[in-house]
Protein backbone atom coordinates (compact mmCIF):
# COMPACT_ATOMS: atom_id res chain seq x y z
CA UNK A 1 0.00 0.00 0.00
CA UNK A 2 2.85 2.34 -1.03
CA UNK A 3 2.11 5.49 -2.83
CA UNK A 4 1.06 4.48 -6.37
CA UNK A 5 2.72 5.46 -9.28
CA UNK A 6 -0.06 7.10 -11.36
CA UNK A 7 -2.01 9.75 -9.13
CA UNK A 8 -5.05 11.78 -10.23
CA UNK A 9 -5.26 14.67 -12.38
CA UNK A 10 -4.60 17.62 -10.45
CA UNK A 11 -7.71 18.85 -11.76
CA UNK A 12 -9.83 16.09 -10.33
CA UNK A 13 -8.32 16.43 -6.53
CA UNK A 14 -11.21 17.41 -5.09
CA UNK A 15 -13.11 14.57 -6.56
CA UNK A 16 -9.97 12.25 -6.69
CA UNK A 17 -7.94 13.11 -3.85
CA UNK A 18 -4.35 11.89 -4.25
CA UNK A 19 -2.97 8.93 -2.19
CA UNK A 20 -0.02 9.34 0.23
CA UNK A 21 0.56 5.69 1.14
CA UNK A 22 -0.80 3.41 3.61
CA UNK A 23 1.28 5.14 6.50
CA UNK A 24 0.35 8.63 5.93
CA UNK A 25 -3.03 8.29 5.63
CA UNK A 26 -3.63 6.27 8.28
CA UNK A 27 -0.60 6.28 10.42
CA UNK A 28 0.22 2.80 10.79
CA UNK A 29 2.76 0.68 9.12
CA UNK A 30 1.65 -1.68 6.55
CA UNK A 31 4.59 -4.71 5.45
CA UNK A 32 6.29 -4.32 2.20
CA UNK A 33 5.76 -8.39 2.24
CA UNK A 34 2.66 -10.37 2.74
CA UNK A 35 2.49 -13.14 5.74
CA UNK A 36 2.54 -15.46 2.91
CA UNK A 37 1.00 -16.16 -1.03
CA UNK A 38 -1.24 -18.60 -2.27
CA UNK A 39 -1.48 -19.42 -6.16
CA UNK A 40 -4.49 -20.96 -7.48
CA UNK A 41 -4.32 -22.51 -10.53
CA UNK A 42 -6.72 -20.02 -12.74
CA UNK A 43 -7.65 -22.45 -15.40
CA UNK A 44 -9.17 -24.82 -12.94
CA UNK A 45 -10.91 -22.15 -10.94
CA UNK A 46 -12.66 -20.12 -14.27
CA UNK A 47 -13.61 -23.52 -15.09
CA UNK A 48 -15.11 -24.08 -11.57
CA UNK A 49 -17.34 -21.18 -12.19
CA UNK A 50 -18.49 -22.18 -15.70
CA UNK A 51 -20.47 -25.57 -14.13
CA UNK A 52 -24.19 -24.91 -15.55
CA UNK A 53 -26.21 -25.05 -11.70
CA UNK A 54 -25.34 -21.83 -10.49
CA UNK A 55 -25.63 -23.72 -6.70
CA UNK A 56 -22.74 -26.33 -8.05
CA UNK A 57 -20.53 -23.43 -9.30
CA UNK A 58 -20.32 -21.35 -6.00
CA UNK A 59 -19.75 -23.91 -4.08
CA UNK A 60 -16.96 -25.17 -6.19
CA UNK A 61 -15.11 -22.22 -6.97
CA UNK A 62 -15.94 -21.26 -2.73
CA UNK A 63 -14.24 -24.85 -2.10
CA UNK A 64 -10.59 -23.75 -4.09
CA UNK A 65 -10.43 -20.23 -2.50
CA UNK A 66 -11.06 -22.02 0.62
CA UNK A 67 -8.63 -24.61 0.71
CA UNK A 68 -6.18 -22.07 0.51
CA UNK A 69 -7.22 -19.66 3.27
CA UNK A 70 -7.05 -22.65 5.48
CA UNK A 71 -3.53 -23.46 4.89
CA UNK A 72 -3.38 -20.00 5.59
CA UNK A 73 -5.01 -19.93 8.66
CA UNK A 74 -2.99 -23.02 9.64
CA UNK A 75 -0.20 -21.78 9.16
CA UNK A 76 -0.34 -18.52 10.83
CA UNK A 77 -1.84 -20.46 14.05
CA UNK A 78 1.47 -22.79 14.02
CA UNK A 79 3.84 -19.91 14.17
CA UNK A 80 1.68 -18.35 16.83
CA UNK A 81 0.52 -15.31 14.67
CA UNK A 82 -2.56 -13.37 13.89
CA UNK A 83 -3.36 -12.43 10.87
CA UNK A 84 -5.01 -9.24 10.23
CA UNK A 85 -7.32 -9.89 6.77
CA UNK A 86 -6.80 -12.14 3.89
CA UNK A 87 -7.16 -10.88 0.38
CA UNK A 88 -9.03 -12.66 -1.73
CA UNK A 89 -8.23 -11.81 -5.60
CA UNK A 90 -10.58 -13.03 -7.78
CA UNK A 91 -10.89 -13.39 -11.78
CA UNK A 92 -13.27 -10.68 -13.16
CA UNK A 93 -14.96 -13.91 -15.24
CA UNK A 94 -15.26 -16.00 -12.29
CA UNK A 95 -17.30 -13.05 -10.25
CA UNK A 96 -19.41 -12.53 -13.02
CA UNK A 97 -20.15 -16.36 -12.98
CA UNK A 98 -20.55 -16.78 -9.48
CA UNK A 99 -23.57 -14.80 -9.33
CA UNK A 100 -27.00 -16.10 -8.68
CA UNK A 101 -29.20 -14.84 -11.84
CA UNK A 102 -25.49 -15.33 -14.02
CA UNK A 103 -26.28 -17.31 -17.14
CA UNK A 104 -22.92 -19.35 -18.70
CA UNK A 105 -22.73 -19.08 -22.22
CA UNK A 106 -20.22 -22.06 -22.72
CA UNK A 107 -21.08 -24.25 -19.35
CA UNK A 108 -18.75 -26.65 -17.94
CA UNK A 109 -20.92 -29.33 -17.64
CA UNK A 110 -24.41 -30.29 -18.35
CA UNK A 111 -26.07 -29.11 -14.95
CA UNK A 112 -29.31 -31.00 -13.79
CA UNK A 113 -32.93 -30.13 -14.70
CA UNK A 114 -34.66 -28.21 -12.16
CA UNK A 115 -36.78 -31.61 -10.78
CA UNK A 116 -33.43 -33.23 -9.91
CA UNK A 117 -32.34 -29.96 -8.30
CA UNK A 118 -35.31 -29.68 -5.78
CA UNK A 119 -35.13 -33.51 -4.76
CA UNK A 120 -31.46 -32.69 -4.00
CA UNK A 121 -32.07 -29.75 -2.06
CA UNK A 122 -34.44 -32.07 0.03
CA UNK A 123 -31.63 -34.16 0.44
CA UNK A 124 -32.87 -37.28 -1.60
CA UNK A 125 -30.11 -39.97 -2.89
CA UNK A 126 -29.24 -40.65 -6.61
CA UNK A 127 -28.67 -44.33 -7.86
CA UNK A 128 -25.22 -43.22 -9.87
CA UNK A 129 -24.38 -40.01 -9.18
CA UNK A 130 -22.98 -38.31 -6.48
CA UNK A 131 -23.19 -34.55 -5.40
CA UNK A 132 -22.77 -33.12 -1.63
CA UNK A 133 -26.01 -31.76 -0.73
CA UNK A 134 -24.29 -28.87 1.35
CA UNK A 135 -24.00 -27.09 -2.36
CA UNK A 136 -27.56 -26.07 -2.04
CA UNK A 137 -28.19 -25.26 1.48
CA UNK A 138 -25.53 -22.28 0.90
CA UNK A 139 -25.66 -19.14 -0.73
CA UNK A 140 -25.63 -19.50 -4.86
CA UNK A 141 -23.30 -16.33 -4.45
CA UNK A 142 -19.40 -17.00 -4.45
CA UNK A 143 -18.94 -13.86 -2.15
CA UNK A 144 -21.68 -14.66 0.27
CA UNK A 145 -21.12 -18.27 0.52
CA UNK A 146 -17.13 -17.90 1.13
CA UNK A 147 -17.62 -14.58 3.64
CA UNK A 148 -20.20 -16.95 5.31
CA UNK A 149 -17.67 -19.92 5.37
CA UNK A 150 -14.57 -18.91 6.40
CA UNK A 151 -16.24 -16.86 9.67
CA UNK A 152 -14.85 -20.07 11.87
CA UNK A 153 -10.74 -19.48 10.77
CA UNK A 154 -11.50 -15.81 12.74
CA UNK A 155 -9.69 -13.68 9.95
CA UNK A 156 -11.74 -11.07 7.89
CA UNK A 157 -11.64 -11.21 4.23
CA UNK A 158 -11.13 -8.69 1.50
CA UNK A 159 -12.41 -9.95 -2.02
CA UNK A 160 -10.64 -7.82 -4.60
CA UNK A 161 -11.83 -8.14 -8.38
CA UNK A 162 -8.96 -9.03 -10.26
CA UNK A 163 -9.39 -6.01 -12.67
CA UNK A 164 -9.24 -3.73 -9.49
CA UNK A 165 -5.71 -4.09 -9.67
CA UNK A 166 -5.12 -2.16 -12.68
CA UNK A 167 -2.69 0.26 -12.11
CA UNK A 168 -3.77 2.38 -14.99
CA UNK A 169 -6.38 5.29 -14.78
CA UNK A 170 -7.56 4.96 -18.82
CA UNK A 171 -10.22 2.71 -19.35
CA UNK A 172 -9.58 1.16 -22.39
CA UNK A 173 -12.52 -0.37 -24.63
CA UNK A 174 -14.45 -3.54 -23.82
CA UNK A 175 -12.44 -3.13 -20.19
CA UNK A 176 -14.06 -3.01 -17.01
CA UNK A 177 -14.74 0.89 -15.88
CA UNK A 178 -12.57 1.80 -13.14
CA UNK A 179 -12.05 5.31 -10.88
CA UNK A 180 -9.11 7.01 -10.50
CA UNK A 181 -6.30 4.47 -8.97
CA UNK A 182 -5.61 7.08 -5.75
CA UNK A 183 -9.77 6.27 -5.42
CA UNK A 184 -9.16 2.66 -5.97
CA UNK A 185 -6.23 2.93 -3.10
CA UNK A 186 -8.38 4.95 -0.33
CA UNK A 187 -11.32 2.48 -0.51
CA UNK A 188 -8.72 -0.31 -0.19
CA UNK A 189 -6.60 0.99 2.27
CA UNK A 190 -9.76 2.03 4.59
CA UNK A 191 -11.12 -1.28 4.26
CA UNK A 192 -7.77 -2.88 5.10
CA UNK A 193 -7.32 -0.58 8.19
CA UNK A 194 -10.50 -1.40 9.64
CA UNK A 195 -11.02 -4.94 9.18
CA UNK A 196 -6.76 -5.36 10.99
CA UNK A 197 -8.70 -4.00 13.65
CA UNK A 198 -8.26 0.09 13.73
CA UNK A 199 -11.72 2.88 13.14
CA UNK A 200 -10.54 4.70 10.08
CA UNK A 201 -12.83 7.72 11.64
CA UNK A 202 -15.03 8.41 14.17
CA UNK A 203 -18.27 10.94 14.01
CA UNK A 204 -17.85 14.08 16.23
CA UNK A 205 -21.50 13.95 16.54
CA UNK A 206 -21.56 10.47 18.33
CA UNK A 207 -23.12 10.46 21.54
CA UNK A 208 -22.12 8.00 24.47
CA UNK A 209 -25.17 5.12 25.50
CA UNK A 210 -26.54 5.48 22.21
CA UNK A 211 -26.94 2.64 19.46
CA UNK A 212 -28.59 2.12 16.73
CA UNK A 213 -30.07 -1.56 15.42
CA UNK A 214 -30.81 -1.99 11.78
CA UNK A 215 -33.57 -4.72 11.37
CA UNK A 216 -32.74 -6.67 8.15
CA UNK A 217 -35.48 -9.35 6.65
CA UNK A 218 -34.83 -12.16 3.79
CA UNK A 219 -38.02 -14.43 2.49
CA UNK A 220 -36.93 -18.13 1.30
CA UNK A 221 -36.70 -19.28 -1.48
CA UNK A 222 -38.92 -21.85 -1.13
CA UNK A 223 -41.57 -20.26 0.59
CA UNK A 224 -42.59 -17.14 0.31
CA UNK A 225 -44.21 -16.17 3.68
CA UNK A 226 -41.21 -17.41 5.26
CA UNK A 227 -38.58 -14.72 6.61
CA UNK A 228 -35.65 -14.88 8.60
CA UNK A 229 -34.32 -11.65 10.51
CA UNK A 230 -31.35 -10.32 11.51
CA UNK A 231 -30.14 -7.21 13.33
CA UNK A 232 -27.06 -4.94 12.93
CA UNK A 233 -25.97 -2.29 15.82
CA UNK A 234 -23.68 0.46 15.44
CA UNK A 235 -22.19 2.24 18.44
CA UNK A 236 -20.74 5.72 19.36
CA UNK A 237 -17.55 4.54 18.64
CA UNK A 238 -18.35 3.45 14.77
CA UNK A 239 -18.14 -0.50 15.37
CA UNK A 240 -20.83 -3.34 14.63
CA UNK A 241 -22.70 -6.11 16.03
CA UNK A 242 -24.17 -8.38 14.21
CA UNK A 243 -26.82 -11.27 15.42
CA UNK A 244 -29.10 -13.92 13.73
CA UNK A 245 -32.81 -14.10 14.31
CA UNK A 246 -35.75 -16.70 14.11
CA UNK A 247 -36.94 -17.91 10.69
CA UNK A 248 -40.52 -17.44 10.69
CA UNK A 249 -43.90 -16.48 8.28
CA UNK A 250 -42.75 -12.87 8.54
CA UNK A 251 -43.99 -11.70 5.19
CA UNK A 252 -47.28 -10.57 3.99
CA UNK A 253 -47.81 -10.88 0.06
CA UNK A 254 -50.65 -8.58 0.78
CA UNK A 255 -48.95 -5.18 2.35
CA UNK A 256 -45.40 -6.62 1.09
CA UNK A 257 -43.90 -5.76 4.52
CA UNK A 258 -42.11 -7.83 7.06
CA UNK A 259 -43.56 -8.17 10.82
CA UNK A 260 -42.71 -10.12 13.51
CA UNK A 261 -44.44 -11.36 16.14
CA UNK A 262 -43.86 -10.16 19.52
CA UNK A 263 -41.44 -12.80 20.85
CA UNK A 264 -39.88 -12.98 17.52
CA UNK A 265 -38.71 -9.61 18.21
CA UNK A 266 -38.21 -9.81 21.93
CA UNK A 267 -35.75 -12.71 21.00
CA UNK A 268 -34.27 -10.71 18.14
CA UNK A 269 -33.05 -7.30 20.35
CA UNK A 270 -32.67 -9.39 23.66
CA UNK A 271 -29.91 -11.44 21.21
CA UNK A 272 -28.09 -8.49 19.73
CA UNK A 273 -28.38 -6.66 23.56
CA UNK A 274 -26.57 -9.66 24.74
CA UNK A 275 -23.87 -10.08 22.06
CA UNK A 276 -22.84 -6.37 22.54
CA UNK A 277 -22.54 -6.87 26.52
CA UNK A 278 -20.19 -10.03 26.16
CA UNK A 279 -18.28 -7.69 23.81
CA UNK A 280 -17.25 -5.58 26.97
CA UNK A 281 -20.28 -3.35 25.94
CA UNK A 282 -20.78 -0.15 28.07
CA UNK A 283 -24.37 0.95 29.80
CA UNK A 284 -26.32 1.84 27.04
CA UNK A 285 -28.99 5.06 27.59
CA UNK A 286 -30.81 5.02 24.70
CA UNK A 287 -31.59 2.61 21.04
CA UNK A 288 -32.72 3.41 18.53
CA UNK A 289 -34.19 0.95 16.23
CA UNK A 290 -34.17 1.40 12.11
CA UNK A 291 -36.52 -0.34 9.65
CA UNK A 292 -37.21 -0.02 5.83
CA UNK A 293 -40.64 -1.90 7.00
CA UNK A 294 -42.94 -0.77 8.93
CA UNK A 295 -42.70 -1.36 12.61
CA UNK A 296 -46.20 -2.96 14.24
CA UNK A 297 -47.37 -2.24 17.80
CA UNK A 298 -46.91 -5.74 18.72
CA UNK A 299 -43.41 -5.75 17.14
CA UNK A 300 -42.02 -2.93 19.25
CA UNK A 301 -44.27 -4.40 22.66
CA UNK A 302 -41.33 -7.35 21.95
CA UNK A 303 -38.70 -4.99 21.09
CA UNK A 304 -39.54 -3.00 24.61
CA UNK A 305 -39.09 -5.97 26.65
CA UNK A 306 -35.80 -7.15 25.61
CA UNK A 307 -34.76 -3.26 25.94
CA UNK A 308 -33.33 -2.49 29.72
CA UNK A 309 -35.71 -0.25 31.58
CA UNK A 310 -33.25 2.75 32.16
CA UNK A 311 -33.20 2.94 28.23
CA UNK A 312 -35.18 4.54 26.51
CA UNK A 313 -36.64 2.94 22.98
CA UNK A 314 -37.70 3.98 19.34
CA UNK A 315 -38.67 2.52 16.26
CA UNK A 316 -37.89 4.79 13.32
CA UNK A 317 -38.78 3.81 9.72
CA UNK A 318 -36.64 4.71 7.21
CA UNK A 319 -37.14 4.01 3.49
CA UNK A 320 -36.51 6.08 -0.01
CA UNK A 321 -39.09 8.53 -0.65
CA UNK A 322 -39.08 7.45 -4.80
CA UNK A 323 -42.06 8.94 -5.54
CA UNK A 324 -42.18 12.17 -3.91
CA UNK A 325 -41.79 15.61 -4.02
CA UNK A 326 -38.38 16.74 -5.07
CA UNK A 327 -36.37 19.87 -4.02
CA UNK A 328 -34.27 21.48 -6.39
CA UNK A 329 -32.01 24.81 -5.60
CA UNK A 330 -30.50 27.87 -7.96
CA UNK A 331 -31.41 28.93 -11.17
CA UNK A 332 -29.66 27.02 -14.20
CA UNK A 333 -28.71 28.79 -17.61
CA UNK A 334 -32.44 28.08 -18.86
CA UNK A 335 -33.71 29.95 -16.33
CA UNK A 336 -35.22 27.08 -14.77
CA UNK A 337 -34.59 26.01 -11.27
CA UNK A 338 -32.40 23.23 -11.58
CA UNK A 339 -29.80 22.92 -9.45
CA UNK A 340 -29.42 19.75 -7.13
CA UNK A 341 -30.01 20.08 -3.36
CA UNK A 342 -27.37 20.14 -1.30
CA UNK A 343 -26.65 17.28 0.86
CA UNK A 344 -27.81 17.12 4.07
CA UNK A 345 -30.96 18.85 3.23
CA UNK A 346 -33.98 18.28 5.99
CA UNK A 347 -37.17 18.90 5.11
CA UNK A 348 -39.22 18.54 8.02
CA UNK A 349 -43.08 17.34 7.93
CA UNK A 350 -44.16 16.97 11.42
CA UNK A 351 -42.79 16.37 15.10
CA UNK A 352 -42.31 12.65 14.05
CA UNK A 353 -41.95 12.98 9.90
CA UNK A 354 -39.28 14.47 7.73
CA UNK A 355 -37.43 13.99 4.30
CA UNK A 356 -33.58 14.17 4.62
CA UNK A 357 -31.69 14.18 1.43
CA UNK A 358 -28.56 11.89 2.13
CA UNK A 359 -27.47 12.78 -1.69
CA UNK A 360 -26.85 16.11 -3.56
CA UNK A 361 -24.41 18.28 -3.78
CA UNK A 362 -21.26 18.02 -1.94
CA UNK A 363 -19.64 21.90 -0.66
CA UNK A 364 -16.92 19.57 -0.22
CA UNK A 365 -16.41 18.08 -3.78
CA UNK A 366 -17.54 20.91 -5.14
CA UNK A 367 -20.11 18.70 -7.44
CA UNK A 368 -22.71 16.52 -7.55
CA UNK A 369 -21.25 12.88 -8.00
CA UNK A 370 -24.54 11.18 -8.23
CA UNK A 371 -26.39 9.95 -11.60
CA UNK A 372 -30.23 11.30 -10.73
CA UNK A 373 -32.40 13.85 -9.02
CA UNK A 374 -31.29 13.07 -5.38
CA UNK A 375 -33.89 11.16 -4.01
CA UNK A 376 -34.85 11.91 -0.18
CA UNK A 377 -35.09 9.49 2.62
CA UNK A 378 -38.41 9.44 3.95
CA UNK A 379 -37.98 9.15 8.37
CA UNK A 380 -41.03 8.59 10.29
CA UNK A 381 -40.91 7.64 14.49
CA UNK A 382 -43.72 5.11 14.74
CA UNK A 383 -42.81 4.60 18.09
CA UNK A 384 -41.74 6.06 21.40
CA UNK A 385 -40.67 9.92 21.34
CA UNK A 386 -37.43 11.84 19.74
CA UNK A 387 -36.62 15.23 18.10
CA UNK A 388 -37.15 14.36 14.56
CA UNK A 389 -34.09 16.67 13.95
CA UNK A 390 -31.59 14.81 16.05
CA UNK A 391 -33.00 11.62 14.18
CA UNK A 392 -32.35 12.94 10.91
CA UNK A 393 -28.77 14.39 12.11
CA UNK A 394 -28.05 10.90 13.53
CA UNK A 395 -29.30 9.32 10.06
CA UNK A 396 -27.30 11.46 8.21
CA UNK A 397 -24.39 10.99 10.82
CA UNK A 398 -24.56 6.72 9.82
CA UNK A 399 -24.13 7.45 6.19
CA UNK A 400 -20.45 8.24 6.69
CA UNK A 401 -19.97 4.79 8.74
CA UNK A 402 -19.11 2.90 5.64
CA UNK A 403 -15.71 0.96 6.44
CA UNK A 404 -15.97 -0.64 3.04
CA UNK A 405 -14.86 2.79 1.18
CA UNK A 406 -13.48 6.06 1.53
CA UNK A 407 -16.38 8.66 0.72
CA UNK A 408 -17.81 11.82 2.20
CA UNK A 409 -21.03 9.57 2.57
CA UNK A 410 -23.68 6.85 0.88
CA UNK A 411 -27.20 7.50 -0.02
CA UNK A 412 -28.53 5.02 3.06
CA UNK A 413 -27.50 4.75 6.60
CA UNK A 414 -25.33 1.93 7.44
CA UNK A 415 -27.93 0.35 9.39
CA UNK A 416 -30.33 0.37 6.59
CA UNK A 417 -27.78 0.47 3.37
CA UNK A 418 -25.87 -2.94 4.56
CA UNK A 419 -29.04 -4.76 5.83
CA UNK A 420 -29.39 -6.67 2.59
CA UNK A 421 -25.50 -7.60 2.47
CA UNK A 422 -25.54 -8.76 6.46
CA UNK A 423 -28.65 -10.59 5.48
CA UNK A 424 -27.76 -12.51 2.59
CA UNK A 425 -24.65 -13.51 4.55
CA UNK A 426 -26.47 -14.60 7.66
CA UNK A 427 -29.15 -16.60 5.87
CA UNK A 428 -28.56 -17.64 3.09
CA UNK A 429 -25.87 -19.56 4.57
CA UNK A 430 -27.93 -21.50 7.18
CA UNK A 431 -25.59 -24.50 7.31
CA UNK A 432 -22.91 -22.05 8.60
CA UNK A 433 -22.77 -22.70 12.66
CA UNK A 434 -19.50 -20.95 13.35
CA UNK A 435 -20.69 -16.86 13.19
CA UNK A 436 -18.88 -13.78 13.94
CA UNK A 437 -20.91 -10.83 15.70
CA UNK A 438 -18.30 -8.44 14.37
CA UNK A 439 -19.63 -6.24 11.69
CA UNK A 440 -16.17 -6.45 9.42
CA UNK A 441 -16.63 -10.03 8.80
CA UNK A 442 -19.69 -8.95 6.45
CA UNK A 443 -18.37 -6.28 4.48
Amino acid sequence: MKRPHAVADPSRHRLWPPYPGFDVAFAATWSDEPDGTYLLDEPIVVEASRKKDHHERSFSVANLYLEQIERAASKAERLDKNLGVIVCVVPDEVKQNCRPKSVIANPSDEGIDAKSKKARKRGQFELFDEYNREQYLLAPDFRRQIKARAMKLGVPLQIIQESTLRLSDDNAFGERGLTPLSDRMWNLGTAFYYKCGGKPWKLSSAREGVCYVGIAFRRSDEHGSTACCAAQMFLDSGDGVVFLGEYGPWYSTDTGQFHLKKEAAKGLLKGVLETYSQLDGKPLTEVFLHSRSEISKDEFDGYKEACPDSCKLTGIRVQSDRFGTRLFRGVGISGTVSMPVVRGTFRRVSHRTGYLYTSGFKPRLATYDGWETPVPLQIDIQHGNADITQVAQDILGLTKLNYNACRLGESKPVTVGFSDAVGEILISNPTVEERKPNFKFYI
